[in-house]
C-alpha cells in the first residue's frame, strides 16, 4: 500500500474510533460518552451518514501546524429517529476541548442548510469548551453564523439542543435560539462568564454546578427544558421529543395507532375539592383527558405554577398548557407567562393544537413582579395565544378570575371551543373581594357587619361565581360534565383538523419582549 494512502488509513480508522483508546477511556471515566457513541445510541440503527469526516483545521498558530484531526472536532450527518429523517452534530470534547473553529462551525453550518432544505429536525449534541482561542476571530464568525441560521430556521424546522458537557461564553447562545435544551445532572454546565470570572467581578464564589449546572437552569432560570441523570437517559428523552413533533412547519405531528375504547371518566366528577381554596393536581385532570401514558412534560421544575407539555388525544399530538392549583393556587407569574407563551409560540409553529386547562385566581400581587414587569411578561402569553392559528380548545375547571381569564386562552382571543365545569367561577375576582367592594357602605352601616358581608358574598357567588352567565353570552361554548370531558376534547379536535385561519399580511408583529 502507498504511503501516504496508509496514512490516510490510519487517519481515518482514528477518526472513525472517535480520537484513540486513551481518549475514549478518558471520556468513558468521567461518566461521558464519546461523540460517536452519542450519535449512535440517539439515531436508529445503521442509519447514521457522516458528512465533512476528513475535514481539519486551518489555522497554523501556537503550533496547531503540527496537530491534524479528522473531523475537527466535530462529527456532522444525518440519520433517522423512528424512520423519520433527521439531522446531527455532536462536538468532540476530546479534541481540542471540542473547541468551535472555523472548519468545524462551517460543519454545523451544512448541517443546518440542509435541514432547512429538506426540512427536519436539527439536533445539536454540545460538549465544548468555548471558540478556539487559536484561530482568534474567525472562530467568533463561526458561532455568528450559526447563530444566523439558528434564528432563519426558528419556526421553519425544529432545532433541539442537548448539553452533554461544558458550554461557556459565545457557546450558550445558540441553544438558547434553539427550541428546547436538555442538560445532563452533574457533567453539563452552561453560563456566560464562569466561576473564576465571577469571583474576580462580584466577589462571590460559586461553583460550576451551582452557577450553570442542570439543576440551575431546570429550576432557576428556566434555560432548560428537560433534565436527564445520565447520557443514556438524556438521548432517550431527545428520542422520545422527536416522536411528538414534525419535521417542519408544513408538515402534521405524527401520529400513532390508537384503539377507542370506554372514554368517559368518571374519576372526574368528584376531583374538585368541596371547598374552592383547598388545591388538587391539575395533572390528574390532564392524564385523566389525554390517551394513558402519553404526556412528556416541559419544563417540569420551573415555574411549577404553569404545567406545559406534549401530549396525545386519539394518538395525535397536542400541546398541554394548565395553571397548577396545587403551586402558588395556579396564579400567573412572571416565570409561568414565560414559560407558557414559548410553549404556545411553538406549538402554533408546528401545527401542533393547543388544550388549555384553567384554574387561575389572577396575576400574583406584589412590588417585586411589578417591578420586575409582569405588565409585559404577562402580555407575552396573551400575545402567544392571540397569535396563535392552531385548533385551541379551553377547559375551565375552576378559577377563572379577572385578566387571567382573557389570557388563559379565552373565546375573546381566538379560542376555537370553551368548555367549564359546573364547579366553575367566571368572575372578575373572588366572590369575597368583590362583596367588600360593591357593598362597602351597606356593611359598614350594617348592625352586624361580618353577617352582613357573608350575605353579600353569597349573593355575589350565586350570581357571578358559576359558567352559566359566560354561556348565556357565549363565551363558553358548553357546560359539560367533568367525566365527559375527554368525549369532548376528541370530538372538537376531529372537528378542527382541518382548520384554516391567516394572521393579517405583516413583517411580523412585535411581541412585548
Amino acid at each position: 500500500m502507498n504511503d501516504a494512502f496508509k496514512t490516510l488509513a490510519e487517519r481515518t480508522e482514528q477518526a472513525l474510533q472517535g480520537g484513540g483508546a486513551e481518549r475514549i477511556a478518558a471520556q468513558h471515566k468521567k461518566g461521558k460518552l464519546t461523540a460517536r457513541e452519542r450519535v449512535d445510541m440517539l439515531l436508529d440503527e445503521g442509519s447514521f451518514q457522516e458528512i465533512g469526516q476528513l475535514v481539519t483545521h486551518r489555522s497554523t498558530n501556537f503550533g496547531l501546524d503540527k496537530q491534524v484531526f479528522l473531523g475537527d472536532g466535530v462529527v456532522t450527518g444525518y440519520g433517522t429517529i423512528d424512520g423519520r429523517l433527521v439531522y446531527v452534530f455532536s462536538q468532540d470534547f476530546t479534541v481540542l476541548g471540542g473547541s468551535l473553529a472555523e472548519a468545524h462551525a462551517e460543519k454545523i453550518c451544512r448541517i443546518m442548510d440542509l435541514a432547512m432544505q429538506n426540512g427536519a429536525p436539527v439536533i445539536g449534541l454540545n460538549d465544548s469548551g468555548g471558540a478556539r482561542i487559536q484561530e482568534g476571530v474567525v472562530s467568533l464568525g463561526g458561532y455568528a453564523d450559526i447563530f444566523f441560521r439558528n434564528v432563519r430556521s426558528s419556526g421553519v424546522v425544529p432545532q433541539i439542543s442537548a448539553i452533554m458537557g461544558p458550554c461557556a461564553g459565545g457557546a450558550v447562545y445558540s441553544p438558547a435560539l434553539t427550541d428546547f435544551v436538555l442538560m445532563v445532572e452533574n457533567t453539563s454546565y452552561m453560563f456566560v462568564t464562569g466561576p473564576n470570572v465571577v469571583k474576580t467581578v462580584t466577589h462571590e464564589t460559586v461553583t460550576a454546578e451551582e452557577l450553570g449546572g442542570a439543576a440551575t437552569h431546570a429550576s432557576k432560570s428556566g434555560v432548560a427544558h428537560f433534565t436527564a441523570p445520565n447520557e443514556l437517559e438524556a438521548l432517550q428523552a431527545l428520542r422520545r421529543l422527536v416522536s411528538f413533533i414534525p419535521g417542519n412547519c408544513e408538515e402534521e405531528p405524527p401520529a400513532v395507532a390508537y384503539v377507542a375504547g370506554d372514554e368517559r371518566r368518571p374519576e372526574l366528577d368528584t376531583i374538585i375539592p368541596a371547598n374552592p381554596n383547598q388545591p388538587y393536581d391539575i395533572r390528574q385532570v390532564m392524564n385523566a383527558v389525554i390517551d394513558p401514558d402519553s404526556s412528556m412534560e416541559v419544563h417540569a421544575d420551573y415555574a411549577r405554577n404553569m404545567v406545559i407539555g406534549f401530549a396525545r388525544v386519539e394518538g395525535r399530538t397536542v400541546g398541554c398548557v394548565a395553571n397548577q392549583p396545587a403551586v402558588l393556587a395556579g396564579v400567573l407569574d412572571i416565570d409561568a407567562s414565560i414559560k407558557a407563551a414559548r410553549f404556545v409560540r411553538f406549538c402554533d409553529a408546528f401545527n401542533i393544537p393547543l388544550l388549555v386547562f384553567v384554574d387561575v385566581p389572577g396575576f400574583l400581587p406584589g412590588t417585586d413582579q411589578e417591578w420586575r414587569g409582569i405588565i409585559d411578561h404577562g402580555a407575552k402569553l396573551l400575545y402567544a395565544f392571540s397569535e396563535a392559528t392552531v385548533p385551541r380548545i379551553t377547559i375551565i375547571t375552576r378559577k377563572a378570575y379577572g385578566g387571567a381569564y382573557d389570557v388563559m386562552n379565552s373565546k375573546h382571543i381566538g379560542c376555537d371551543m370553551n368548555y367549564a365545569w359546573p364547579s366553575a367561577e367566571i368572575a372578575v375576582m373572588g366572590a369575597k373581594g368583590a362583596a367588600e367592594i360593591i357593598f362597602k357602605n351597606e356593611i359598614a352601616k350594617a348592625p352586624d357587619p361580618q353577617a352582613r358581608w357573608q350575605e353579600k358574598e353569597a349573593d355575589y357567588k350565586e350570581q357571578f361565581a358559576n359558567p352559566y352567565e359566560a354561556a348565556a353570552r357565549g363565551y363558553v361554548d358548553e357546560v359539560i360534565r367533568p367525566s365527559e370531558t375527554r368525549i369532548k376534547v376528541m370530538h372538537a379536535l376531529r372537528m378542527l383538523r382541518n382548520k384554516v385561519d391567516k394572521l393579517p399580511r405583516k413583517k411580523h408583529g412585535n411581541i412585548p419582549l
